[in-house]
């Protein structure tokens, strides 16, 4: 097969004190000359996702000139933040394959590239990749200013960048060398030996040869056979014509180990060689901060907060006949100065110092025995799982927006799914995870931002594996969107995965309130999905943020009826759609005070969301889609009432626990002091620089929202497409 080698240059949509930040380290490359260069001193190879099923396999490499990042699979930028692992300094992305695997937070990254100011990027590998790139080109409109492709040849071609040389061999294979440094004059020695000025000799350390190492991806037994037979890997074997690697990387399910042909190629290479294994047969957390977090809110309520759990794989382990080493978040081999395993950095969660840190904070405990004096009953459903409960991107503590409903034992439903949500079902769920997909029928996506619906294609996929793994019959899922959803689908569908036989399209408009719904099969779509989810209704409205945004209504069989704003601006359409609500989710983006920013970027302050519950005089009012500048908790407002709760990752509720929700805010308050008066703080200092600002001579917020809507990573797709995409509709 091809490779490609892929050049794309952003432009930042920051103000430029944060581009001059980023370009810092870009300029120093700049300034060296050629005859400047030479080997780097020290590189080392760390894992980031360790292969598990909530975190795919992900490699980074260091150098002092570049860093390069090995597959970025959903949640990779998110482990990237929350480990200090600087996304502004990568600048070359390799593609052992073309799936959402391996590329499913690809344009995540690439938006955040670009609003982090990184200048270009080079992406590598195999040939879908220019159209995934065209897709996400298209999708998330003009987020490159230019790309350029380069097409390696079908065996052997070598991507150079300071001194590190890649070389793409095989279709899931790159083989990396790295030059040797300069040699290093010795001058003790000259001292030592007395030689005088008019002598000419050499004295330098000896010749440090570059170590190789090689990453294999190997997803299947069909791969097998062309790696086995590989003759540039066999260089690097025993008796080969190199020097033996280093070091090989295996991203290989366990079924393929255990094959007597893999077994036997991992034996050719000599016994001075290393293997790190990166697959689900790992068990130790990635997402440690969310651990802690929900362990410390866990003392708090533990039915509210559950604790998370792992995912373990039920497949047992292979017997390799080799020394190996099983990958660990965060693990690193160095290959330079030194080859050595290092796990210094490798996270720890342990949870009794998580409880012993919370019950060292002022009051906390005190206020935690005040709120468990008062317990609410709650029938088991209709119960509501947060899973994603920020804005914008994936950081360490919220991830983007998810919510799921489970509506019966039996029935789920999907209230958006942004990049990571199948993760965070694992970490909730554990080993139930499948069980738990295997009942979800129906998502629903309200707008076409980044963070909103690039989960989708990860969770369909899984939840088609969780059903084969149940020996449960296949049924697709109910996708009520955008209609403009379906030109991203349909192109990963043509150029990637096969994915559109996983779901039938309910275009989000056809249910708003007098719609006319065009075809029969349309309506019988509609009915199945009431009748899924004994429903007697389920409606849309149109809500004020960007182009084909939209919110939702459920009304159940038994009177209950819960109502998503997905993102908005104070909107009148949702207090209509939801009047006399069981349960309002508004998002709350920021906080008050802030306004003006709100509504340049079409979203909610917290007074607003409650206002809008008031209105609609909802029973119950939970707030979610915090900025991530609120990363453990939002500030509260003086409108805060015994109707009005906040939300958080893996917070679960039922009807029962609305009493309980206002509750928490005394020992939230408490164990999140430090962080509510740093952020009382900024405000103080924000609202005193806006008091000193000079008025702006007449320019109003609104008047802004046209150019903002324009900008940034979340920029929606326009119509463009929109009869393409209709015609493309292979469910209707």
């Amino acid at each position: 097969n091809d490779s490609i080698c892929c050049l794309f240059t952003t432009q930042s949509s920051r103000k430029s004190r944060a581009v001059r930040d980023t370009l810092r380290h870009v300029k120093v490359k700049e300034s060296r000359r050629p005859g400047e260069l030479h080997g780097p001193a020290t590189v080392y190879v760390q894992v980031l996702g360790a292969g598990s099923r909530d975190n795919g396999a992900s490699l980074y490499v260091f150098s002092e000139y570049n860093r390069y990042l090995f597959n970025c699979g959903e949640g990779t930028q998110r482990l990237m933040q929350e480990h200090k692992i600087k996304i502004a300094r990568l600048d070359n992305i390799f593609l052992t394959r073309m799936s959402w695997e391996t590329a499913g937070g690809l344009s995540g990254m690439i938006l955040t590239l670009k609003d982090t100011g990184v200048p270009q990027c080079v992406l590598s590998g195999p040939p879908q990749l220019v159209l995934s790139v065209n897709i996400t080109h298209v999708h998330f409109i003009q987020i490159f200013v230019s790309f350029s492709l380069h097409k390696k040849s079908k065996t052997l071609e070598t991507f150079v960048s300071f001194l590190l040389v890649f070389h793409c061999i095989v279709f899931c294979c790159f083989r990396i060398n790295i030059y040797k440094p300069y040699e290093c004059f010795q001058d003790t020695k000259l001292n030592i030996l007395k030689f005088n000025s008019a002598q000419l000799v050499k004295l330098c350390t000896p010749a440090d040869p570059g170590p190789v190492f090689l990453v294999v991806d190997c997803p299947s037994e069909d791969f097998i056979q062309p790696l086995c037979t590989n003759h540039v890997l066999q260089r690097y074997q025993t008796g080969g014509s190199e020097d033996s690697a280093a070091l090989v990387v295996h991203m290989t399910p366990e079924s393929v180990l255990d094959t007597d042909e893999y077994k036997s190629w991992m034996e050719r290479f000599p016994s001075s060689t290393e293997h790190l294994v990166m697959n689900e047969q790992t068990f130790t957390p990635h997402n440690t901060r969310s651990h802690k977090l929900q362990t410390q809110l866990n003392l708090i309520h533990p039915e509210i907060f559950p604790p998370l759990k792992l995912y373990k794989t039920k497949e047992p382990p292979a017997s390799l006949r080799v020394p190996n080493v099983r990958a660990e978040c965060l693990m690193k081999f160095q290959l330079r100065p030194k080859l050595e395993w290092q796990r210094d950095a490798i996270p720890s969660c342990d949870s009794e110092e998580f409880v012993k840190e919370a019950a060292e904070v002022p009051k906390f405990l005190e206020e935690v025995e005040e709120c468990r004096k008062f317990q609410a009953a709650a029938s088991k459903y209709p119960e509501i799982v947060f899973l994603g409960t920020g804005s914008s991107l994936p950081m360490k503590i919220r991830n983007v927006s998810g919510t799921l409903v489970n509506i019966s034992s039996s029935q789920s439903l999907l209230l958006d799914c942004g990049e990571g949500t199948f993760g965070q079902l694992c970490r909730h769920y554990g080993d139930d995870v499948d069980e738990i997909l295997s009942r979800l029928s129906t998502i629903f996506v309200s707008h076409l931002h980044a963070d909103h619906h690039t989960g989708l294609i990860h969770l369909l996929l899984e939840r088609e594996r969780a059903l084969n793994s149940l020996g449960k019959a296949f049924s697709p899922v109910y996708l009520i969107a955008p209609v403009q959803i379906m030109t991203w689908l349909n192109q990963y569908h043509d150029h990637c995965q096969q994915i559109l036989s996983q779901i039938n399209i309910i275009p989000s408009k056809l249910l708003c309130d007098g719609a006319e719904i065009p075809k029969v099969k349309t309506k019988s779509l509609i009915q199945a999905v009431l009748k899924k989810n004994d429903l007697v209704k389920f409606q849309t409205c149109y809500v004020r943020h960007c182009k084909n945004a939209f919110a939702c209504s459920l009304t159940h069989q038994s009177g209950w009826q819960l109502v998503f704003s997905g993102d908005t601006m104070p909107c009148d359409a949702v207090v209509n759609m939801g009047k006399n609500a069981t349960l309002l989710i508004h998002e709350a983006t920021l906080e008050d005070g802030m306004e003006e920013e709100a509504c340049e970027k079409r979203h909610s302050t917290t007074s607003q969301a409650i206002g809008i519950g008031m209105k609609m005089n909802a029973e119950f009012i939970v707030l979610n889609h915090f900025s991530q500048r609120y990363a453990k908790i939002p500030l509260f407002s003086d409108d805060f009432n015994g109707k009005v709760g906040i939300s958080f990752d893996h917070m679960r509720i039922r009807f029962g626990d609305f009493p309980m929700l206002p509750r928490l805010i005394r020992p939230l308050k408490a164990l999140f002091a430090e962080e509510i008066e740093e952020m009382e703080e900024r405000r103080e200092r924000r609202e005193m620089k806006k008091t000193a600002e000079p008025p702006s001579n007449g320019e109003s917020g609104t008047s802004r929202q046209p150019d903002e809507m324009s900008k940034g990573a979340k920029r929606e797709q326009d119509d463009l497409n929109q009869e393409a995409a209709i015609k493309r509709l292979k469910t209707n």
